[in-house]
């Protein structure tokens, strides 16, 4: 296929967490507003004069400093982040906004707070509670979160707008990135995509990344170039799967698997798309202000195994096996950061489940946080493309009989 028009452009800006568009930002008087959770409402962080930069820590080396205060023990993910603000990298933040969800990302935040590593004079940090279950009165109170441990925060701090009308704004913007991601994201499901799975990758951290209002036309452009494209005639891939699992913001690892033969046509794991890039339906009619209903809605589709209720157990593995089905997976690969606590059991149980009673072939990694030179990893991956290619090579023998 053609490469896309803007791709190594894109590229580059994910080579540094702090890339050329959040400078030319913050110099137009943006304020830039990090957060490294689903959980931490999106829409809320790209109100008036803000915009959300999902946190990342690409290059990352040694975490000897980060370690030393957070142990070897703690997902490697929280310490590359923090280790990155030892290093200066996260000093364009205006504020991190936190959530209570994982212990291991609260001691991440609360060591960038007591140790002052972000210089900046008005910097904050903020932490949010996060519920463990959907009903009425939980929705309530992540409204009420998002109210006083935000919204409130950035207009006392930076005189931010935090009216319904500058949330309206702001999650109309916000949808209208989520259709082109969508859109772009459901060609996946042909048998022959005019798109890799690297590439969407790509387009989708973008999004995560980079100020949106900067990167919106480039994205409209790309998805008709998309729509344009020409594929080879016969599909490049072996073996079609579905990617479940704790932080996946490295290009290498999802280069790693299709340089396989696996094409990645779901993006199940944090940093993903799904959630986080569905169009967010409001009902005018409903006796919920709009602030309430963008929290019910991030609450509703979250899929993060920090929620242990059954229903949101059981929801997930819903999920996983609707993905498999819709997208016309061969299999599932369900991978964690190492000592990520909650993927960790979440991945244990829920793979053997796919595979049980689910009937999808599952492969099971846990992984560090730069894969890029894990020759196991690659092993690991290939073996698991071969297997699936023989099981469709059986099943087309056993068609023509």
């Amino acid at each position: 296929m053609k490469d896309l028009k803007h791709m190594i452009y894109f590229e580059k800006l994910l080579e540094n967490t702090n890339n050329e568009l959040i400078e030319q930002a913050r110099s137009e008087g943006k304020l830039a507003l990090g957060y490294t959770c689903f959980s931490m409402i999106e829409v809320l962080l790209n109100i008036d004069k803000c915009f959300s930069v999902r946190l990342r820590a690409p290059n990352t080396g040694s975490m000897d400093i980060a370690t030393y205060y957070m142990s070897n023990y703690t997902c490697e993910f929280c310490r590359a982040i923090l280790e990155r603000c030892f290093e200066g990298g996260m000093n364009f933040m205006d504020a991190f906004c936190a959530v209570d969800a994982c212990a291991m990302m609260n001691r991440c935040a609360e060591n960038i707070e007591l140790l002052d590593l972000v210089p900046n004079e008005k910097f904050f940090v903020t932490h949010a509670d996060i519920p463990y279950k959907v009903e009425d009165f939980t929705v309530r109170h992540y409204a009420v979160q998002m109210r006083k441990r935000v919204l409130n925060e950035l207009r006392d701090v930076y005189g931010v707008d935090t009216s319904d009308e500058a949330l309206r704004d702001a999650l109309n913007r916000h949808n209208e990135l989520c259709a082109i991601m969508t859109e772009i994201g459901d060609l996946r499901k042909l048998d022959n995509p005019p798109i890799t799975g690297y590439e969407f990758h790509v387009l989708n951290l973008i999004t995560y990344c980079c100020p949106q209002y900067l990167i919106i036309d480039k994205l409209r452009e790309t998805l008709e170039e998309i729509k344009n494209r020409k594929p080879d005639p016969k599909p490049w891939y072996k073996a079609r799967v579905v990617v479940v699992g704790s932080e996946i913001d490295d290009l290498d690892l999802i280069r790693l698997i299709e340089e396989t033969g696996a094409f990645v046509v779901a993006d199940r794991f944090c940093f993903g798309s799904i959630p986080g890039r569905e169009v967010i339906e409001i009902d005018e009619e409903s006796d919920e202000d709009l602030l309430t209903q963008i929290c019910r809605h991030y609450l509703e589709v979250s899929e993060c195994p920090r929620f242990m209720s059954s229903e949101k157990v059981e929801q997930r593995r819903i999920t996983v096996d609707r993905l498999a089905r819709e997208y016309n997976a061969d299999g599932v690969i369900y991978e964690q950061i190492k000592f990520c606590d909650f993927w960790g059991f979440e991945r244990a149980l829920a793979s053997h489940i796919q595979a049980e009673e689910y009937g999808h072939p599952v492969l099971s990694i846990d992984r560090p946080y730069s894969a890029k030179s894990s020759g196991q990893l690659r092993t690991r991956m290939q073996a698991f493309v071969e297997s699936l290619e023989i099981k469709k090579i059986q099943k087309a023998k056993e068609a023509r009989k």
